[in-house]
């Protein structure tokens, strides 16, 4: 059974391998079929001072060229000042070098973003996720559009908060180790339902938001402080994202719900949220798949905001706004009503961030997920996690969603936090199904004490997906519980300083198998922790006796 799951992954993520080929066949088909024709804004007003508000401008400019039948909206040299741009069907914005669009601040007798338009299903993402059009740039239901550099968009107006299921609190109410956050408008994220959404009147929270769009390209410019989202694309179909760089004050790309995506050569740093993150809320309305989604030779990171952009990579923040080291990793989930299918990430780097984390707790499944060639060092949280929870957040309470068929291949790990080992934790009755994971090496600071090794790991089936979770873990390598089919191979865990934690926790497990597994293992403590473990292989694993299809009620070796 084992043998023929795989193969139906392995035909699978050769299918989803096809995927790409054929959609950045239709990218190119796009960008070749887009009208030519050149508007620059400055012809229609825009003075590009950094003072005067060139919005009217700008959006006369788009108007002019849809009428034309599209065409591209130029940006020469400049600082262009503006509330909501309005996209149009056809239109290319060319930011050239030198050119700067700046988001402005909303003030009484100035002007305002937008207003955020009504959406019924706002009760089940938060704010961010729900509404579009309060953005400085936004488009819905178009076709062909692009935005290219090598010019700027620097959101300096836009707000970073926004209401919806997780308010945290103000920085005069944080802990002094909080306070060292460069921007404390940081500390003011999702708010719980029914939160004072005043403070949103007339203020624009993204800096690209797109909604129900296909065959769009964002190509070669950067984006500085970009709001909630610098970018958020929902039921959005052909999308090519090739060297965006973006360094931001909370999420960098949210592909949410959206199917046939490239996300390529890439920068992006993001110390307070994720960096790129592919979600599948309920925020159109209904439940959509993202699916058929490459991530490729990317960087994310967590250095102070803007010192990517600038060379410094600077270290000052330390905490993100939910009290865990900085964000800025790749992610799926957390919402994920639709589910995942066919993922590629590959060949990415992450640093001074968290690790990769694949989450479904919404009723979504993730499935058909390959990970390879993946480099990490300064991991602030775990370098790996791969959670199915029960949130369950949308209508009718959705159900346990599922978790299977993941591949996960040529990671190398240095530096990564001691608290939390790399962990797959599913559900009781709801396993976590075929992982395969090979050719790992992560080595963590170390420090846990004998009390850490004591610790019993909550269940903490409704609680939200994140390492931290579950507390400091009584295992130091990798934590695995309620999983259904694991194979591990060529595997090392190592740690900087000595530990008296076990390496490897296992525990409502079927079907595993460890082989040439380099665990290190200070002298007393023990390597391993078996937990109503059934079907276990352990072939090569240090300091273990082999074991063909053992059984272990509660052991520890």
């Amino acid at each position: 059974m084992m043998r023929s799951a795989f193969l139906r992954f392995t035909l699978l993520a050769a299918a989803g391998f096809v995927w790409v080929a054929l959609t950045t066949e239709v990218h190119a088909a796009a960008a070749s079929l887009r009208p030519q024709g050149d508007f620059d804004v400055r012809r229609y007003g825009a003075t590009g001072d950094g003072a005067t508000l060139d919005t009217a401008a700008i959006n006369r400019a788009i108007e002019a060229a849809h009428a034309a039948g599209g065409g591209t909206v130029r940006f020469p040299a400049g600082n262009y000042l503006s509330f909501s741009i309005r996209l149009r069907s056809r239109i290319t914005l060319q930011l050239e070098a030198g050119a700067t669009l700046i988001a402005a601040t909303p003030a009484p007798g100035f002007g305002a973003y937008d207003a955020a338009e009504p959406n019924e299903w706002d009760a089940y993402q938060d704010f961010g996720h729900s509404h579009w059009h309060n953005s400085l740039i936004w488009g819905e239901n178009l076709e062909d559009i692009a935005i290219i550099g090598p010019g700027r968009i620097h959101g300096k107006g836009l707000t970073r908060s926004g209401p919806g299921p997780r308010r945290l609190k103000t920085a005069g109410d944080m802990p002094a180790s909080m306070r060292n956050i460069r921007d404390p408008q940081q500390l003011k994220v999702d708010g719980e339902p029914g939160t004072d959404t005043s403070f949103m009147d007339g203020q624009g929270n993204k800096a690209i938001a797109l909604k129900n769009c296909r065959r769009v390209e964002l190509r070669e410019f950067s984006v500085l402080a970009g709001g909630h989202f610098a970018l958020l694309a929902t039921g959005v179909d052909f999308l090519n994202i090739d060297r965006v760089d973006i360094d931001t004050n909370r999420d960098g790309f949210d592909i949410d719900a959206c199917r046939d995506v490239n996300i390529t050569r890439c920068r992006v740093n993001s110390p307070s949220d994720d960096a790129i993150v592919l979600k599948s809320s309920f925020g159109l309305g209904y439940a959509r798949t993202t699916e058929r989604v490459t991530i490729a030779d990317c960087a994310v990171s967590g250095f102070d905001l803007g010192t990517m952009l600038d060379g410094t990579r600077q270290r000052t923040q330390q905490i993100a706004p939910d009290r865990d080291g900085v964000t800025g990793r790749i992610k799926i989930g957390t919402e994920s009503n639709g589910g995942f299918k066919k993922i590629t990430i590959r060949d990415c780097t992450f640093e001074r961030c968290r690790g990769l984390a694949l989450e479904t707790v919404d009723g979504g499944m993730i499935e058909d997920v390959v990970v390879k060639n993946l480099t990490m060092k300064e991991v602030t949280t775990a370098p790996l996690f791969i959670r199915l929870g029960n949130r369950g957040r949308g209508p009718d309470n959705p159900p346990v969603g599922a978790v299977r068929r993941i591949s996960i291949s040529n990671v190398h790990v240095r530096d990564a936090e001691a608290r939390f080992a790399s962990q797959i934790v599913g559900l009781v009755g709801h396993p976590i199904e075929d992982v395969r994971l090979s050719d790992i090496t992560i080595e963590y600071r170390g420090g846990g004490t004998p009390d850490d090794a004591k610790l019993e790991p909550a269940e903490n089936e409704r609680g939200y997906p994140e390492p931290s979770m579950f507390g400091t873990l009584p295992v130091y390598g990798f934590f695995v519980r309620h999983v259904a089919g694991l194979t591990v191979e060529r595997m090392k865990v190592s740690y900087a300083t000595p530990e008296a934690r076990p390496a490897v926790w296992l525990e409502d497990a079927v079907g595993v198998s460890l082989k040439e597994f380099d665990a290190q293992q200070t002298p007393g403590a023990p390597r391993l922790v078996l937990r109503a473990v059934r079907g276990l292989t352990l072939l090569k694993f240090t300091g273990v006796k082999d074991v063909t299809a053992g059984t272990a009620e509660r052991e520890v070796r």
